[in-house]
Formats: structure tokens, C-alpha cells, sequence
């Protein structure tokens, strides 16, 4: 494979990283390096920066609102916008329910949703997961009655992200009941903020608030709200999935997470005057998560390699959600090696001054590390994904 850049995408890795280090907003950069949660506000001025030079749907063509960028300039966007310390784009709206729309949605549906996902003025939420029907998504009972010009909804989404922040949710329910589960299942969007919806918070492990309940007692909304046909919703979710499990890999972060425990760690004794990053074992797993994000991006790569020409990851985006996601949590785990360790040196007195000083990364990284726990399940579990490689791309 050849990682090599042109002279144009190294001027366009240049263009985007002036960008972020002269004129986006400082105030987020700043809130998200102390590990502050973000408000709607703060999202939604994070995302309307992006949208107004017309990079927040980076992956879309240019016929429905993106910058037309190759795949390869996708990529370095992702790169800088993650080795600069931007929030995280929330993919709900640009990633999942937009190609999703400008895929399988109506002209109509398209005037409507898509101009305000690209330029980042509306939040959406997914609604997918339920109380009883978490990674077994096919069995879902959320029901949409169709009853005229309308559908009534009813029942209970769960571990549903960014609803806080959102204004619309897409929805998987069921219309019909068939034998085969996947059957019987539609795609529908609704608003959030209309009578019988009721959203919950549900505060996680690292304190935060970023998953939600969220409850629909008999609310109407019109047909014109189902994205394709009905009874077809698993095709289309399916097609959502394989973008969203793309969308774990976060190359250019975690390589900024490993330089930062790097300086970390050679400020921080691991006993007498040896500093931590000199600790055998710790260099030892140090350099194992630098070789596994060098596994993860040249996966990325053949991944995105594979849908040049257009379409959605196939199922071998599951090898990436597995790869990214336990990345993410060894990773994050150093950081709790050198908050352990810089505990338990601060007040020995054979350690030298410099070596005592605040850690004040320890509990934005161990929030960190808490919040990654989450990520082998969220998205369909790695077990789940295990069993879709064995079956779907190994063919056992």
C-alpha cells in the first residue's frame, strides 16, 4: 500500500490544520482539554463553525451538501480534526441518518432534513436500542401504527446518544409482525420536541450526560417522517451501521492520547529517580498501543479503500469497531497506570521536586478511561461484531 502524500493533499492537510490552530473556536478547544461536558450551545457552535466552511458533512458529495472530498482527504480531515482536540463531530446527523436520507429518502425529504445536518443547526438523535432489544436490535417492539396520513408511535428507546442535544430522532420500529424478525421493521424520523415524548437522562460511569431514555406515548407524525419503504428499515439500518462502525477509529486522537502519556510519564517516578516511561513493563504495553493504532489505521485504510467508488463499508467495518474500540480502552488505561503511579510517588520524599507536582490529567483521564468502557458495547457489542466476521466474512 502506499501511504505516501501528493504536494495537493500535504496543501490541503496544511489548509485544515491552519484552521483549526488559527480560527476555530477557541473557547471548545479549551472546554474539551479540561474534560468539561459541552452544552447544546457549545455543540451546536462547535458544529455550525465546522458547517459554515462546509466541512461537517466531510464524507458527503457535493450534490447534496458536502465538499465533494476524496476518501483520502477525508481521512487527513478526520486526522486534523482530531490531532487539534475538536469535539468529536456528533455523527447522528452527518454520519448515520444524512447518507442514510440522501440514499434512500424522497427530493422532498432531502430539501427538508439535509441542509440543516450540514451546517450543523440541527441536532439528531438515533433511536435504535430498547429495554428488551439491545444488541438483538432485530427484535424491537417500538411500535408505528399507521392510521391515515399519520403514524402513532409508542414505546421505549434506551442508551440513546446525544438526545440532550438533539431536535430530531430517527427511529427503527416495527409496522408489521413477521417471521422473520428482521422483517416488519420501518425507518421513521420524529421530533423530539412534541407532546408524549418524555427524554430521561441516563448519566454514565465518567459522570457525564450523554445517553438518554426516551419515551413516545401515542405520538403522531406524519408518513412523509418513513425514509423509503415500509417494512424495509433493517436494509436501511444496515447500510447506517456500516458508517457508524467506521466512524470509531479516531486515528489522529489516539495518537495525540499516547504523546500526551508519553510526557506524562516522563514526568511521573516509578520509585527512586526512575521515571515512569523508563519502567520496562510500561514501555513495554506503551509500545504495543503505538503498533496497535498502526494496525488500526492501515485497516481504516483498506476499509476505505474498498468504497472509492461510493456505497457504505461492508461487514468488514465490524473488524474496526473491535479493533478501535479495545485500542481505545488500552489506551486510556495508561493513563490510569500514571495516575496510580504519580498517587502513590507524590509524597515520597526520596523522589525528586519536579516529579510531585499536580496531575491534572488524572481526572479528565480517568473519566476517559471510564467513558471507554462503553464503546465494546455501544454500536452492537464486540461479540456481536465477532459473529458477524465469522459469518458474514469468513463464511464459517
Amino acid at each position: 500500500m502506499n501511504l505516501s502524500q501528493s504536494p495537493e493533499l500535504q496543501q490541503f492537510r496544511s489548509e485544515i490544520r491552519s484552521y483549526f490552530q488559527n480560527d476555530y473556536p477557541k473557547d471548545i478547544l479549551e472546554k474539551v482539554a479540561s474534560g468539561a461536558s459541552l452544552t447544546t450551545a457549545d455543540v451546536r457552535k462547535a458544529e455550525m463553525a465546522l458547517g459554515a466552511k462546509g466541512w461537517l458533512a466531510s464524507a458527503w458529495p457535493k450534490e447534496h451538501g458536502g465538499p465533494g472530498w476524496s476518501i483520502e482527504e477525508q481521512y487527513i480531515f478526520d486526522e486534523e480534526l482530531e490531532r487539534a482536540g475538536v469535539p468529536t463531530v456528533t455523527p447522528m446527523g452527518v454520519v448515520y441518518v444524512g447518507p442514510v436520507v440522501y440514499t434512500f429518502g424522497s427530493d422532498e425529504q432531502k430539501a427538508a432534513w439535509l441542509p440543516g445536518i450540514a451546517d450543523g443547526s440541527v441536532g439528531w438523535a438515533q433511536g435504535y436500542s430498547e429495554p428488551d432489544a439491545g444488541s438483538d436490535l432485530a427484535s424491537l417492539q417500538f411500535s408505528a401504527v399507521r392510521d391515515g396520513d399519520e403514524y402513532v408511535l409508542n414505546g421505549t428507546k434506551i442508551w440513546t446518544s446525544a438526545a440532550n442535544h438533539a431536535d430530531w430522532i430517527f427511529l427503527l420500529t416495527r409496522t408489521s409482525k413477521e417471521e422473520k424478525k428482521q422483517l416488519g421493521i420501518t425507518f421513521v424520523c420524529a421530533e423530539l420536541d412534541q407532546p408524549g415524548v418524555t427524554v430521561k437522562p441516563i448519566i454514565s460511569i465518567d459522570g457525564k450526560y450523554h445517553l438518554s431514555q426516551v419515551e413516545f406515548v401515542d405520538v403522531r407524525v406524519p408518513v412523509f417522517n418513513r425514509i423509503g419503504e415500509e417494512g424495509k428499515g433493517w436494509t436501511y439500518s444496515q447500510y447506517l451501521l456500516g458508517n457508524e462502525r467506521t466512524s470509531y477509529a479516531r486515528i489522529g486522537g489516539k495518537r495525540t492520547q499516547l504523546a500526551n502519556i508519553r510526557a506524562i510519564a516522563s514526568q511521573i517516578s516509578a520509585g527512586g529517580n526512575q521515571r515512569l516511561i523508563d519502567d520496562s513493563a510500561f514501555a513495554a504495553r506503551l509500545s504495543a498501543a503505538d503498533m496497535r493504532v498502526d494496525a488500526l489505521e492501515i485497516t481504516v485504510l483498506r476499509v476505505l479503500c474498498s468504497v472509492k467508488d461510493g456505497g457504505s463499508p461492508g461487514k468488514e467495518a465490524s473488524i474496526l469497531k473491535i479493533m478501535a474500540t479495545e485500542t481505545a480502552q488500552e489506551i486510556t488505561g495508561l493513563f490510569c497506570v500514571a495516575a496510580a503511579e504519580h498517587g502513590m510517588r507524590k509524597f515520597d520524599d526520596s523522589v525528586s521536586p519536579e516529579w510531585t507536582g499536580d496531575a491534572a490529567f488524572a481526572a479528565p483521564g480517568v473519566a476517559t478511561y471510564f467513558g471507554t468502557r462503553a464503546q465494546s458495547i455501544y454500536g452492537g457489542t464486540n461479540e456481536i461484531q465477532r459473529n458477524i466476521i465469522a459469518k458474514h466474512v469468513l463464511d464459517l
